[in-house]
């Protein structure tokens, strides 16, 4: 007789499948529209620019939390439950960064604006494409940088910290208004990052909690 799967695969599939989903609407229906709307009627505002700074303190967090770790562990200290979620923090997000370069490069996406070198944009040329392994500032949109990298120890903090679940989410709900309000991505590159994220995080949990 045929055997079910365990349900983390379950999940882990029902999470690929959204993610497809809600990618392929977001590309189809949703992304030149609201990048349109945002330039129009909230260019220039620098709120939405703060709020995209929330995600650049995780990957330096991260760096020193592990190197503090690594010296801590040389001088004998084994690392208890905050401590493992300190590490498996800073794993998951260097991780997820790591990650998120190379599918820049493969998916090769144009941005919504032209932010350096005159790269081709939608706002200022009408292009709006994918160019696998082009290469190049101007062709690295999608997925998010500044998603990835809030929501890869967001999502180790949601796991292990049920109790403040709304402070986490908050924290990468802010950093993806910053990004659609300031027009610096399209919604489907937010939602690819976030779920690269959340990946990642919990990929590096499995194998922080596995039994010896």
């Amino acid at each position: 007789m045929p055997t079910s799967l365990p349900l983390h695969t379950n999940r882990s599939l029902l999470a690929g499948l959204s993610c497809l989903i809600l990618l392929g609407l977001s590309i189809a229906f949703l992304d030149r529209p609201l990048s349109s709307w945002s330039h129009q009627h909230l260019n220039g505002i620098d709120g939405f620019v703060w709020l995209t700074q929330i995600a650049e303190a995780p990957a330096l967090l991260a760096v020193y939390a592990l190197i503090a770790a690594g010296i801590a562990a040389a001088c004998g200290w084994r690392p208890g439950r905050w401590g493992r979620i300190l590490i498996s923090c800073g794993v998951a997000t260097l991780v997820a960064l790591a990650i998120k370069e190379q599918l820049k490069f493969a998916f090769g996406r144009t941005w919504p604006e032209t932010w350096v070198q005159n790269n081709p944009s939608w706002i200022s040329n009408g292009v709006f494409s994918f160019e696998p392994f082009h290469g190049g500032q101007g062709w690295s949109s999608f997925p998010s940088g500044h998603t990835t990298a809030i929501a890869a120890p967001m999502a180790v903090v949601w796991q292990t910290l049920p109790r403040w679940r709304w402070l986490w989410a908050s924290m990468v709900g802010l950093v993806a208004i910053g990004l659609l309000g300031a027009d610096y991505h399209w919604l489907s590159d937010v939602i690819a990052g976030a779920y690269l994220g959340a990946a990642v995080a919990f990929g590096v949990l499995t194998l922080v909690n596995r039994p010896q």
